[in-house]
């Protein structure tokens, strides 16, 4: 094997796979480094499924990045043959007083997004498994969706090496260290490489890694659980996806039966803090992995409480503002950091590897980086 590349990629799950795969689009030799084989079930992207939508409160960057990645993935598909992104709409549920409701609605009108507004009762006419408390309504996203989020991670790597790009898999990354003609070494538990440029997309473990600057993300355990429910109410051929917030700052999110599965939700919120090297227990380990969700789904979808089916465990690294970071390290401007992608990041990561891709062959990105900068956190 080889040990120097044109990029080094040091962690290679939604983020990183997908920058090796724009990146050997352009005809660079590409190493993908991986403390684990992906897609697998150690990280942010198990559990089958993520949402996609495009009317983002927040900054505008997020709504074009949102429509740049729902481009990409359908060219995924097209090249790869397989089924990654399913339309099955979004609803948005949600207390009429937050400010996300209108929020919603503003970037739908600034983007022309098919978005509707849709109140309590017409809510429980189109879908009668949801039971909406008084003051509550919806925002539909028609044309979003979910994506089967290993699918996705598989087609990129299938993808990226059949271009070139390799992979080394079950390799831990300890160190990236800066060479005095600006070259790039990575040291890893399988020896060292090098390269021009590297992108660094570690998940949960980028504390505590040599030659970084100290980040501010936080590793959080999170448990998703799939719920026996009536399929003539809850199945994706006439139920959507979902999210939900509440006015005490409780979030859940979740899918329609597929295949019968079962009405899978999550809890955007809470969890339980983790760090590399502490023991990362499986699903049911804590009582409330499943008694949060099967609340959260009591509360609206009542019908849709039944037997647990399935439990998994996942990764969120939280930022303090739950913004991305997408940027050039302080030091070493051949090196991006792309980290800290707080739980709603997946579906953002096809433009994610293409932006990597740009600012290492472009210098730069078609969007606006600056919610995403490094410098928000102050000096590093």
């Amino acid at each position: 094997m080889r040990t120097t590349y044109d990029v080094i990629i040091a962690g290679a799950g939604s983020m990183g796979m997908s920058a090796g795969y724009y990146l050997a689009q352009r005809n660079l030799h590409v190493l993908l480094i991986d403390r684990f084989d992906p897609p697998h079930t150690s990280g942010s992207h198990n559990g089958d499924t993520r949402l996609i939508r495009h009317a983002y409160p927040g900054s505008l960057t997020y709504t074009e990045m949102a429509l740049r990645s729902d481009q990409l993935w359908t060219e995924l598909e097209e090249a790869s043959g397989e089924t990654l992104l399913v339309r099955s709409g979004v609803l948005n549920l949600g207390s009429e007083e937050l400010s996300m409701i209108g929020e919603k609605k503003k970037r739908a009108q600034q983007f022309g997004l098919d978005v509707e507004l849709v109140s309590a009762a017409d809510i429980s006419v189109r879908w009668p498994g949801i039971a909406l408390p008084a003051g509550y309504a919806g925002v539909y996203e028609r044309n979003a969706g979910y994506l089967f989020s290993e699918a996705c991670v598989r087609a990129y790597r299938q993808q990226a090496l059949a271009l070139g790009a390799e992979l080394l898999p079950n390799t831990a990354v300890t160190g990236i260290q800066a060479g005095t003609d600006g070259s790039v070494s990575v040291q890893t538990s399988s020896g060292t490489f090098s390269a021009k440029k590297a992108v660094v997309s570690l998940g949960a473990w980028f504390g505590g890694l040599e030659g970084l600057p100290p980040l501010p993300i936080r590793p959080v355990r999170k448990a998703v659980g799939w719920f026996e429910a009536p399929e003539a109410l809850y199945d994706v051929a006439h139920f959507p996806g979902f999210t939900i917030t509440d006015t005490s700052g409780a979030g859940f999110y979740g899918f329609p039966s597929v295949d019968g599965s079962g009405v899978k939700i999550g809890r955007h919120d809470r969890g339980q803090d983790w760090a590399p090297g502490q023991p990362f227990e499986p699903f049911g380990h804590y009582p409330e992995d499943e008694a949060e969700l099967r609340a959260g789904l009591e509360a609206l979808f009542p019908q849709a409480a039944g037997r647990l089916l399935r439990g998994a465990v996942c990764k969120y690294e939280f930022t303090p503002d739950e913004d991305f970071i997408i940027d050039l390290h302080p030091q070493n401007r051949n090196i991006v950091i792309a980290g800290g992608f707080s739980g709603h990041g997946f579906k953002f990561a096809s433009a994610v590897g293409e932006i990597a891709a740009d600012l290492l062959t472009e210098g730069r990105s078609r969007f606006d980086l600056s919610p995403f900068s490094l410098g928000r956190f102050g000096s590093l």
